[in-house]
């Protein structure tokens, strides 16, 4: 016998095997401006691992969550996924209807095909997630696509490169067709209004996906707010309507909400709100998918290597390796990293950098080589276990350079300590 209970609103239904069954909470209009109010978090949102009080935040007036789900980087991800398991199970719990969201790294190229395959990796790095908390149910928003960044080459921590517009849109495109067509339902795509205008080039293949933009500095309790506007003329991007506001269907209005009054710990919270009624609200949440067995991240898949590129000279140039590494059907593997490994324990390893340029290739840079000839490998290794080791043989030789004449160091001038500067000066603190 089923006997129906309701506490504080939400209907549990006790089944005869003792399960309860949870249904989310009514989507009523409490936040800002009367929209839908929610939040996003992150492993932020965890200071010293500690937990987030999802059942305060749904009586705070909070009736959704996005939660950061994935990573291109493999430390980032391995973090996000962490909390992804707990976040989203507790969220839905509480009764909140939930999202996750994708960051993006962009490869380092300018090989269309190259672009191309490494969006569907990263793409299907995003499908095996969403697969490993069990697809879609009737209380998920779609995946979101978090596209605020372009650049593909560092050095000291700034950017030395940029990709341009047209690979920028390729790549995105091919990442949001690919995940619609392994889910059957549209992401979203989140950036802010600067980027959508000057990173990607307007098309209407774009504007086919629902928008969650970020604007601050703007109250959306007023009516007449609106995000991504300017005073002055328009940001032109492939959302921008004809009356120069954007077709937003999420904005995120504020990275400084009070974390504490939502449950949160820590002092400061993204909050968000909705662009339109429940009957609007759900219709995202229709569609659902449960994910096949092939669906799933493979554990310890078999993979191959193919040396691109060498160069290698003098004790004064670092070695340099570029390579590839391929899943059993030719595309490039998700996850993982590469290293060079000398076999003669006489002979050093060096000092390594590795830097991903794209999904499955990799750059090794090795400095601090002696003189000598070194034989050894160069190795993919995957700490995640979803795809297995491999390795390529190598052989180099390293001759001795002219010694390097010291130069005397020149003695920065001490700077004074830059006045501390309040992030949220200009924000909404609800």
């Amino acid at each position: 016998m089923r006997r129906l209970f309701l506490i504080l609103g939400m209907a549990l239904t006790l089944v005869s095997n003792n399960a309860v069954a949870l249904e989310p909470m009514p989507i009523v209009a409490v936040g800002p401006g009367a929209r839908i109010h929610g939040a996003d978090v992150s492993r932020w949102q965890h200071p010293n691992g500690r937990s987030i009080d999802f059942n305060k935040m749904l009586v705070a007036g909070v009736r959704f969550v996005w939660i950061k789900g994935s990573d291109s980087t493999d430390s980032a991800d391995a973090l996000a996924k962490k909390y992804l398991l707990i976040d989203h199970s507790a969220a839905q719990q509480a009764g909140l209807y939930t999202g996750f969201y994708y960051y993006a790294h962009l490869p380092d190229s300018a090989d269309k095909v190259f672009i191309a395959a490494d969006a569907k990796a990263q793409a299907q790095k995003a499908v095996w997630r969403l697969a490993s908390i069990g697809g879609y149910t009737n209380q998920d928003l779609p995946i979101a696509l978090d596209m605020e960044n372009n650049c593909v080459r560092t050095s000291g921590g700034v950017c030395t490169k940029y990709m341009n517009k047209k690979y920028v849109t390729l790549w995105t495109t091919t990442w949001l067709a690919e995940v619609t067509a392994k889910t059957n339902r549209k992401p979203f795509i989140y950036s802010y209004p600067q980027f959508l205008e000057t990173a990607l080039v307007r098309s209407p293949e774009l504007a086919s996906y629902p928008l969650w933009i970020a604007d601050y500095g703007k109250d959306p309790a007023l009516t007449t707010s609106q995000p991504g506007t300017k005073t002055v003329g328009c940001f032109a991007h492939s959302w921008t309507k004809s009356d120069c506001t954007s077709n937003w269907q999420f904005w995120q209005y504020t990275s400084c909400g009070i974390a504490a009054k939502y449950g949160v710990p820590g002092a400061r919270l993204d909050l968000n709100v909705f662009n339109g009624d429940a009957i609007k609200f759900q219709a995202l949440t229709s569609g659902t998918w449960q994910p096949e067995v092939t669906d799933l991240l493979p554990v310890n898949e078999p993979t191959t290597m193919q040396m691109v590129s060498s160069s290698f000279a003098t004790t004064n140039d670092p070695a340099n390796f570029v390579v590839d590494v391929f899943r059993p059907d030719g595309t490039p593997v998700v996850t993982g990293t590469v290293d060079f490994k000398s076999v003669d324990t006489l002979m050093p390893n060096g000092v390594q950098s590795v830097v991903r340029s794209a999904s499955g290739r990799w750059q090794i840079k090795i400095t601090g080589l002696q003189a000598g000839t070194y034989v050894g490998l160069v190795e993919f290794i995957d700490a995640s276990g979803t795809h297995a080791p491999s390795a390529i043989p190598v052989s180099f030789s390293i001759t001795q350079g002219p010694t390097p004449i010291p130069q005397p160091s020149k003695k920065p001038s001490p700077k004074p300590a830059p006045a501390p500067v309040d992030s949220c000066a200009k924000q909404i603190r609800n």
